[in-house]
């Protein structure tokens, strides 16, 4: 039976979230909240929820996964559907779901590498942050990567988080890693890797690295790797004054690793700045990545001429995404984003989240994001008397298409859990059939 609103003087404003991450959730809450004519289905291509925090956040960091349970309290609202295992492209047009729905928020993240844009970048065993993350996350579309981590050392382009993140899961004893969900097939290559020497390197100094104190405190407190950096790259403490708070933390947790013993651990972990990629080295596979010395001039990052060449037999590039183009929605090539006004995109389309404002911000900048564009949305839009979800039903049942509700990702969840072993919280399942099977069973 259709949902027509509460009241006649109500009718039904239908949304279709395309996207399943926090930017989805946020919005998909903003708009649910208070007005009780809205109903949302928040639409993915893959049978699991909430995006980067199942796929993204690091696996060693389980607080942050924490946030989940606030989607699943919107999940449990009446007016809010997950309806996972439908693609955008593969089983439905964006002109269908247009048709079908009064709004389509577009929700999809930045799921593409930057590249290097240098001489060699194509050579295997340089593979980009967003498979190599998703390798370690059990993300279904990476499952089968199978890095070559049979190397000495391994490079790290990028000074943010996401390049943190790669260099702590690659130092990290099994021990270290027992309560957590790194994927067992990422567990058993990175732990009996011979890796010696990790390094991470960016074009400018510390003061523009965008690090969180957080996280780079942790490369201090390794059980088997020592963290190490470059005295003379570091600022004098004659300008700690002029430094933010961020700062501050970040230089004081670097001048500690400047002042570490390399031999003190089997595995070292150098952060090198003033440094740009400028080659890839290797014939059939990666051998060396050559670097240009840099200084930066009145803002501007400029290579001094001197040039090295750091031996390395694998590298991760993490400076950035860019959000994947949809065919006849502008696109933004410089940001990487949609091109949008505020989040708007054209009548009854809009777009959130990285893929309105590009990779920018954290988990919780999606939160007034969201509520933003839900709020444009309930004060631009108004019902049109469109099927919404029953005209999406029809369709999944005329293509015999197997959707996957927020039930169902629930059995799939309690099969995780229940395959867990020792102190780890789950142990994620990587094979779309296989969840469909555990649905269906």
């Amino acid at each position: 039976m259709a949902e027509n609103g509460s009241a006649a003087e109500q009718p039904t404003l239908w949304v279709a979230v395309i996207g399943a991450g926090p930017a989805g959730y946020y919005t998909a809450e903003a708009l649910t909240k208070d007005a009780d004519n809205v109903r949302v289905d928040i639409i993915d291509r893959l049978p699991t929820p909430f995006g980067l925090i199942r796929a993204g956040v690091a696996p060693d960091h389980q607080s942050i996964k924490n946030v989940s349970r606030r989607y699943e309290a919107t999940n449990q609202r009446d007016n809010v559907r997950f309806v996972g295992n439908l693609s955008l492209g593969r089983d439905i047009t964006l002109t269908e779901l247009r048709d079908l729905y009064d709004v389509v928020v577009l929700a999809t993240g930045a799921a593409k590498d930057r590249p290097l844009g240098i001489d060699g970048e194509d050579l295997p065993g340089v593979i980009g942050s967003a498979p190599f993350v998703g390798w370690y996350n059990a993300h279904p579309d990476y499952k089968d990567l199978s890095p070559d981590l049979r190397v000495a050392s391994v490079t790290v382009v990028g000074n943010g988080n996401v390049a943190v993140d790669v260099a702590r899961i690659l130092a990290k004893t099994a021990g270290e890693m027992a309560g957590t969900d790194l994927a067992h097939h990422a567990a058993d290559a990175i732990h009996g890797s011979p890796i010696k020497d990790i390094y991470v390197i960016g074009r400018r100094g510390p003061l523009d690295a965008s690090f969180t104190p957080k996280e780079l405190n942790e490369l201090n407190q390794l059980e088997n790797c020592v963290a190490l950096t470059e005295a003379e790259h570091l600022p004098s403490e004659d300008i700690d004054d002029m430094m933010t708070g961020v700062q501050r933390k970040n230089v004081s947790a670097l001048r500690q690793m400047a002042e570490n013993d390399p031999t003190a651990k089997p595995v070292r972990l150098h952060i090198l700045f003033f440094r740009r990629p400028m080659a890839v080295l290797g014939d059939e596979c990666v051998c060396g990545l050559r670097l240009e010395e840099t200084v930066v001039e009145e803002g501007a990052c400029i290579g001094t001429g001197h040039t090295e060449v750091l031996p390395t037999g694998l590298v991760v590039p993490c400076i950035g995404y860019r959000t994947s183009p949809i065919p006849d929605v502008p696109y933004d090539e410089r940001r990487g984003c949609f091109e949008n006004e505020d989040g708007f995109i054209d009548h009854g389309l809009y777009c959130v989240g990285w893929a309105k404002r590009g990779p920018t911000g954290t988990i919780g900048t999606n939160k007034p994001d969201g509520i933003d564009v839900a709020r444009k949305i309930l004060s631009e839009v108004t019902p049109a008397g469109k099927p919404g979800r029953d005209g999406l039903e029809a369709l999944v049942k005329e293509r015999d298409l197997k959707i996957v509700t927020f039930q169902d990702w629930k059995k799939i969840e309690a099969s995780e859990e229940a395959l867990a072993q020792g102190s780890a919280p789950r142990r994620k399942i990587t094979d779309i059939d296989e969840m469909v099977r555990i649905v269906e069973s």
